[in-house]
């Protein structure tokens, strides 16, 4: 199991991981921070992205958010 730091841009142009500063993921994504969209959205993106299944277990309604990476 692994933790990982995430700061969130909602409403970007495209989603994408801009940058990892500080064991800090920049994140730029595409969809809106209304009914849950942008959660939903970067979850399905890291998903893709680690391989591994994704859980966030703080910063529901934040920008910085902490993320489980389950095996």
């Amino acid at each position: 199991m692994q933790i990982l730091s995430i700061k969130v841009k909602p409403n970007a142009r495209k989603t994408e991981i801009k940058e990892i500063k500080e064991n800090v993921y920049h994140i730029n994504i595409k969809a809106p921070a209304e009914d849950n969209k942008a959660n939903l959205e970067l979850i399905k993106f890291l998903s893709k992205h680690f391989k591994k299944e994704v859980k966030i277990i703080s910063g529901f309604t934040s920008k910085n958010k902490l993320i489980k990476l389950l095996p």
